[in-house]
């Protein structure tokens, strides 16, 4: 998730509008309506399926904001965010699909993120906190192995690997999607394959303004925008990219996402530097769906990788799309990500 997005692009006088790519429609589902509607003993009901969920921390009692949409005894999906500290919102894309399957899924603000607590204290910010977050959350949605799926996208597939590492009894499913399993791995493809993509030109201008750490220059997310963010995180024209996408852009909390994320706009930094769980992947037994984009920030053929060496994952590439390749290509990325949930 990046930083400053929507400012600077108000800034260089992009306009909000409405994705315009078309879908064809999903099969119809099994389930029928009225069961999957059916809010009948939902605590939750009277809210929409909203709910703040009480959270235990070192620092005391936070809230987190969740929302269910459907019923699925069977199949469950928590949406883990990335960032770290964007929103929900982008995921929105998925009252597109996941209904008309009949998939029951929660949308989820990380702490931190817009519409949760956000306490201003730095060591809540650490991996190991954001992993008891998710289990709290689980219990607290009455998610099980039977059950529940964790589809991670971005920061929040780096929440998803840690959660499977951590909790691998608690999962029936687990989707990686748009990440990459080393941010070490990340840089080095950001510095040999991405960056010289660029108009060196350009770059030279980004990296001078990244030298003297003048991040807030609406120079550099003009730079950005074009060069980058249009080839590789949304491939769309910035004046197109959707509502959701933007709104969620617009309520990130730099205030996180720079200490875990770092500053740089072309590589990973802060506290999330040096972490890599490649080595480890081997010991995820659980069900997997590993999901890349040729265009992606994150190096398609290292996410390849990784779903070699998850025991018995598979592997989805959105050869159109981008690190938001649910937006653009959502034909691949929804069919694959439904064949997953429903196998």
């Amino acid at each position: 998730m990046r930083r400053l997005l929507i400012a600077a692009m108000l800034a260089a006088g992009f306009v909000t509008a409405g994705c315009s790519q078309q879908v064809s429609k999903p099969a119809a589902a099994p389930t029928t309506a009225a069961s999957y509607f059916d809010n009948t003993g939902r605590a939750d009901a009277w809210s929409g399926g909203a709910r703040m969920i009480p959270i235990k921390t070192p620092k005391g009692e936070f809230h987190v904001w969740t929302k269910r949409v459907g019923n699925n005894p069977k199949i469950k999906v928590l949406l883990l965010h990335g960032g770290p500290a964007a929103t929900h919102e982008y995921f929105e894309v998925m009252d597109s699909f996941l209904p008309a399957e009949g998939i029951e899924y929660y949308y989820y603000d990380q702490l931190g993120s817009f519409y949760s607590d956000q306490p201003d204290d730095d060591s809540l910010y650490e991996l190991p906190r954001f992993v008891d977050e998710v289990e709290q959350v689980r219990v607290a949605l009455g998610l099980d192995k039977d059950n529940f799926y964790l589809l991670g996208h971005s920061w929040g597939g780096i929440l998803a690997m840690e959660y499977a590492l951590a909790h691998p009894d608690h999962l029936k499913g687990l989707i990686i999607s748009n990440m990459m399993s080393s941010i070490p791995a990340y840089n080095e493809y950001a510095s040999k394959v991405l960056m010289p993509a660029m108009d060196q030109k350009v770059l030279a201008e980004v990296k001078a303004i990244e030298a003297k750490k003048d991040f807030k220059n609406p120079r550099y997310m003009e730079l950005l925008i074009p060069s980058h963010y249009e080839k590789h995180l949304l491939r769309r024209p910035a004046s197109e990219w959707p509502e959701p996408v933007n709104r969620a852009f617009a309520h990130l909390n730099e205030k996180i996402y720079i200490p875990m994320q770092g500053p740089s706009e072309l590589g990973a930094s802060g506290k999330l530097v040096n972490w890599d769980r490649s080595n480890d992947l081997k010991s995820i037994h659980v069900p997997t769906l590993v999901i890349g984009a040729q265009y992606d920030t994150m190096d398609p053929q290292h996410m390849e990788w990784m779903s070699k060496q998850i025991p018995g994952a598979s592997f989805v590439l959105c050869p159109n799309g981008s690190h938001m390749a649910m937006y653009d290509d959502q034909e691949t990325y929804m069919k694959g990500l439904i064949g997953f949930l429903k196998k």
